[in-house]
């Protein structure tokens, strides 16, 4: 399992995200835990990048950074277009 944690922006853009979007992305951060290689890589042109990012909620986007020696995930960003 890995480690899931905030950059502070991202942890601010977590705590405003709206009522419809917080089961979503849950779901997603639950996810993340256990296979956090299940997204795209941020930088179609280097795939093996460790920054990818998920879609979650049909209007919401996360970016965030894998780092594997430390068997963590630093969520960088939280968009939600809704």
């Amino acid at each position: 399992m890995y480690t899931v944690d905030f950059d502070p922006i991202a942890q601010q853009q977590a705590d405003a995200l709206p009522t419809e979007a917080i089961n979503p992305f849950l779901e997603l951060r639950a996810t993340l835990e256990i296979d956090p290689w299940s997204g795209e890589p941020l930088n179609p042109d280097n795939p093996k990048a460790n920054i990818l990012t998920q879609a979650f909620g049909g209007l919401g986007l996360i970016v965030y950074l894998v780092l594997d020696e430390h068997r963590l995930v630093h969520i960088l960003r939280i968009d939600w277009l809704g």
